[in-house]
């Protein structure tokens, strides 16, 4: 049995909450996008949007659940300072997932005259659960404070989430679908990844004003030149995903994942600079992963828990995609 210090103990699950939180923005934040850009106006097309996240959507949520248990048990005093602050947006989360979860199911049961209600609460609850995700973050960035000029940030941090949720929600449905309904997304995605690189760049900027210990990393060594490759690759992937979205759709739909691929890599990276920014803090300037943590007995024995736990999430998320593998089928209920 490996003998981990508290301090090894506390950046393991420091990296296991950060990794689950990384996992759901992205495979949740495709489906919320898909249901935030569901197209109102042709039946069709929502239901080959919906039956190209069925098999997925509900297990992609299952990584929130990890990261919020793993905050709870691993980090409490963090919990309890991130939750105290961020009560009502983290509320509106909830409500807005399930309404989702609601309308997902009844569209199926109900007579065919009310589907539409249903279809517009899936996308109500979609576009509330992305802002209110946005909100959450903006006011971290802020430091967990409430201002006038912190919440403006946190409307436009949620309108810009809401954005990259949109845009990845986008390219899966270019990798997914075919058609027309194909054509219509990706023109989505050129239209949501303008908003969203506003937002990363906003990000950028405001970052290092209001947070020193941004700064220093972002412009001292001895890392710092190492680090710049983070944005430089951001970036980069914006300027590619807009080049390849402008030559698709391709013969034999060639390429058509590619637009997903950047966009994930986008997101990986702005994770990975805020996660650089903000480090050893849980809480902004207050209160790092190391005070957060709880005793070391308690991380020894939840270790072992997340040693079971993690791999079979990670598993059956693995079966599930490859068995549900290729373009989008007809919707079907049984």
């Amino acid at each position: 049995m490996i003998d981990f210090t508290h301090d090894q103990l506390a950046l393991i699950f420091a990296g296991l909450t950060a990794l689950s939180i990384l996992l759901y923005a992205i495979l949740d934040g495709y489906d919320l996008g898909v249901g935030i850009c569901l197209p109102l106006d042709n039946e069709a097309w929502r239901d080959t949007s919906i039956a190209s996240i069925g098999p997925f959507w509900d297990a992609n949520e299952t990584w929130l659940v990890l990261a919020v248990g793993l905050l709870l048990v691993a980090f409490p005093k963090a919990h309890s300072a991130i939750l105290n602050a961020l009560y009502l947006p983290a509320t509106t989360l909830l409500i807005a997932l399930i309404l989702r979860g609601v309308a997902f199911d009844f569209r199926a049961k109900v007579n065919p005259e009310y589907k539409m209600r249903w279809d517009i609460t899936f996308k109500v609850g979609s576009i509330l659960a992305a802002f209110s995700q946005g909100f959450m973050l903006g006011i971290y960035v802020m430091g967990l404070e409430y201002t006038v000029l912190s919440s403006l940030f946190a409307v436009f941090s949620g309108i810009c989430v809401t954005a990259a949720y949109a845009l990845i929600g986008n390219t899966w449905l270019v990798l997914k679908t075919s058609g027309q309904l194909q054509r219509h997304a990706i023109i989505r995605c050129k239209q949501a990844g303008t908003l969203c690189f506003s937002g990363i760049l906003a990000v950028c900027l405001v970052n290092p004003l209001v947070n020193a210990n941004a700064l220093a990393v972002w412009t001292q060594g001895p890392f710092a030149y190492l680090y710049a490759a983070i944005p430089f690759t951001c970036f980069t992937m914006f300027v590619l995903g807009y080049m390849v979205l402008k030559r698709l759709p391709l013969e034999n739909d060639l390429g058509a994942g590619l637009p997903f691929l950047m966009t994930s890599l986008i997101f990986i990276t702005c994770f990975i600079g805020l996660a650089l920014s903000f480090y050893p803090y849980a809480v902004p300037n207050k209160l790092t992963i190391y005070q957060a943590a709880s005793a070391k007995p308690s991380l020894e024995i939840i270790f072992y828990g997340a040693l079971v736990v993690v791999p079979i999430i990670a598993a059956y998320t693995c079966v599930a995609y490859y068995a549900f593998r290729g373009k989008a089928d007809e919707l079907k209920y049984y």
